[in-house]
């Protein structure tokens, strides 16, 4: 008799129908290795709270491991660069910071995936006129940006070695030649693990409605992107 190999999160369950949505974990690994059945799933049944909270759970334990000194380091430096005196901050301050930084943290990811998610319903759904809701945008979303979160926790330990909150995987660690300004500004705020993220949701807008290619739906998002931190990157 064959013998029945072992299951792994990326199988499907036996005897299920290729609708089925899969437990949470499973979800979030297919992210990673079959975002175009996750994505699939996720339209018939736009699940998105649990994700959604793993995701900021884990973005802010990613900023909680770092020791605050480099977070008051990171403060008074951009003081120092803005030419304003960096006040010294009392211990209770620092201690206060601690538990306030993973809080807003987890606060802002929730509230910054709303509006994103609003943003894409009203881009896709209401102006390019795609058949989509609210919900499946924010259920695709939820999933593509663990991916984002997922790297960011990884690379805590090298945050920490080197000293520096905001590091990142970034298109600027590609182009050294850029000199200090705008542009190199834009190029250090393009994280390529977000950008995977922007992707696997293109993945989610194309099984949301197959009528828009994955190709149109990530030239859409991935402009959206850029657009956004060419802004941002006037304010760093």
């Amino acid at each position: 008799m064959d013998e029945v190999p072992a299951a792994t999160p990326l199988d499907e369950p036996v005897n299920a129908s290729d609708s089925e949505m899969p437990s949470l974990p499973v979800r979030l690994v297919w992210a990673f290795f079959s975002p175009g059945r996750l994505m699939d799933r996720l339209a018939e049944k736009p699940l998105w709270g649990a994700a959604l909270l793993t995701s900021a759970v884990i973005v802010a334990l990613s900023v909680a491991l770092i020791p605050i000194d480099i977070f008051l380091e990171t403060q008074r430096q951009a003081m120092i660069d803005a030419g304003q005196d960096p006040a010294a901050m009392g211990d209770g301050a620092a201690q206060l910071m601690r538990v306030v930084i993973p809080v807003t943290t987890v606060l802002s990811t929730i509230i910054f995936s709303f509006i994103f998610a609003g943003l894409y319903t009203v881009v896709f759904a209401f102006i390019l006129g795609d058949e989509g809701s609210y919900k499946q945008y924010l259920a695709a979303l939820s999933h593509a940006w663990f991916i984002a979160a997922f790297i960011g926790l990884l690379l805590t330990p090298l945050k920490i070695m080197n000293g520096d909150a905001q590091l990142t995987l970034n298109l600027g660690l590609f182009m050294p030649f850029l000199p200090d300004g705008y542009i190199q500004n834009v190029f250090r705020l393009l994280d390529i693990a977000q950008i995977w993220s922007t992707l696997v949701l293109a993945q989610g807008a194309h099984a949301i409605d197959s009528r828009r290619s994955f190709g149109s739906a990530a030239a859409i998002l991935l402009t959206i992107t850029v657009l956004f931190i060419a802004i941002l990157a006037r304010f760093v």
